[in-house]
């Protein structure tokens, strides 16, 4: 068989990866429209702050498509995909054949309309290595930089930048930093350690105009909502990004805001599977379908996506994916994990816990007896079981969730859940 990967990151690799788990002989053309090995895209920060560089970032070593037998073509874009003659045109006009597609596509930075914005030149986004490299090249120490955008993208690139820069600004509309992942207490935590490290914090506002400096050749003004007026010399647009959905919509297959896929990643449309960020899946806390674009919910994707695909109606080696929004990130040495979801305040079982700059908040279900989510900030020990819990939706009464909550560890499980655990450690080993 013939399996064509679009794409070529952490989705595209879990596919390789899962193929070649069920099958060694099968066929992999990997099309890519980025021409780099494939990469860590999390460390671009790092390379920006002079902490790696572009050896140490790949994601799989040198021959990782010669050891798995991949024909990769890199730095060539897939332009549409033909369900009905199992085709991907590239924008060479060459076809590629395939018997199962995997679409790996990924996100765009979005760029929110502001007056003036054409006339920024250039507008850089953060996304991918280029991104970095862009802003290597014209970053300097007297540098002004303004980063639209105070999520995980943003925060992460003005933390990039400070190691080359002394004055970053960021704008964010949202009244806290990382809005989609902290609630308010940690999210001040946060504000405090990023602006003791040099990032200046304008929130709650937004940019209402972008206009040239005419005092200084090449500088601009952000006019922002509240009145503020900020000069920067080079801007960074982190405000968001959008699901590459289009080659599957337009070849019908069905769309939310990301491709729908099932617990295998199978689209709507025949022998065409997708993973990673362009997805839209769904939340085993909720039931609800959303996008949950984070790198180990792509791998595991791409991976269950991959023995399907190798498996050819055979008996699936692996089981249907658990999927849940999780993160782990870190901004000048204080470090943030954080999955499930997060009750709205007010709500029974919330459990806030501060010691010094550290931080500790469990989001129990009174009534379904199940841990839902959490956050903690510089307490990482053991981390894994309460994501385990909230994954596999275990019952545990109160009683055992408070000592858990206290002293993480195997013994606070009910009985039949530790069996469980130590019959697939038994399975794995």
């Amino acid at each position: 068989m013939k399996h064509v990967i679009i794409g070529n990151s952490t989705a595209a690799v879990g596919c390789v990866e899962g193929i070649r788990r069920v099958n060694r002989t099968d066929d992999i053309v990997l099309i890519a429209d980025e021409s780099h090995h494939t990469y860590a895209r999390p460390l671009i920060s790092y390379l920006l702050a002079g902490k790696t560089d572009k050896e140490r970032m790949k994601y799989r070593k040198d021959d990782f498509y010669e050891v798995n037998g991949v024909t990769s073509l890199l730095g060539k874009t897939a332009v549409s995909i033909d369900p009905a003659k199992n085709t991907v045109t590239l924008d060479s006009g060459e076809a590629v054949g395939y018997d199962n597609l995997l679409v790996a596509t990924g996100a765009s930075p979005v760029f929110f309309p502001a007056e003036g914005l054409a006339q920024v030149k250039p507008a850089h986004t953060f996304t991918t290595l280029d991104d970095a490299d862009a802003l290597l090249k014209c970053v300097r120490e007297s540098t002004r930089v303004l980063i639209v955008g105070a999520g995980l993208i943003g925060l992460k690139c003005a933390e990039g930048l400070r190691a080359r820069t002394t004055h970053v600004a960021v704008v964010d509309l949202a009244p806290i930093v990382l809005s989609s992942m902290l609630k308010p207490a940690p999210a001040e935590i946060m504000q405090a350690h990023l602006e003791q490290n040099g990032v200046e914090l304008h929130l709650g506002t937004s940019v209402k105009a972008f206009r040239p400096d005419e005092a200084r050749h090449g500088a601009y003004f952000a006019e922002l909502q509240n009145g503020e007026s900020l000069g920067f010399d080079v801007l960074v647009y982190a405000a968001g990004v959008r699901a590459n959905i289009q080659l599957v919509k337009d070849a019908g297959g069905a769309c939310g805001r990301g491709i729908t896929v099932d617990a295998f990643g199978q689209t709507s449309l025949p022998q065409v599977y997708a993973a990673g960020d362009c997805t839209e899946s769904t939340d085993v806390c909720t039931g609800q379908r959303k996008v949950m674009a984070l790198l180990p919910n792509a791998y595991m994707q791409g991976e269950a996506a991959g023995m399907h695909m190798a498996a050819a109606g055979a008996p699936l080696p692996c089981q249907p994916l658990g999927l849940i929004p999780e993160n782990a990130i870190g901004f000048f040495g204080k470090h943030i994990l954080s999955a499930g979801v997060y009750f709205e305040d007010g709500a029974d079982g919330i459990y806030e816990d501060f010691d010094g700059g550290s931080y500790r908040c469990f989001y129990y279900d009174k009534t379904a007896q199940r841990l839902r989510g959490y956050i903690l900030m510089d307490c990482p020990q053991r981390a894994g079981i309460y994501t385990a819990l909230i994954r596999n939706g275990t019952q545990l009464p109160e009683e055992q969730f408070l000592q858990l909550r206290r002293e993480p560890g195997l013994i606070a499980f009910p009985s039949q859940a530790r069996i469980d655990i130590l019959r697939k450690k038994e399975v794995a080993q």
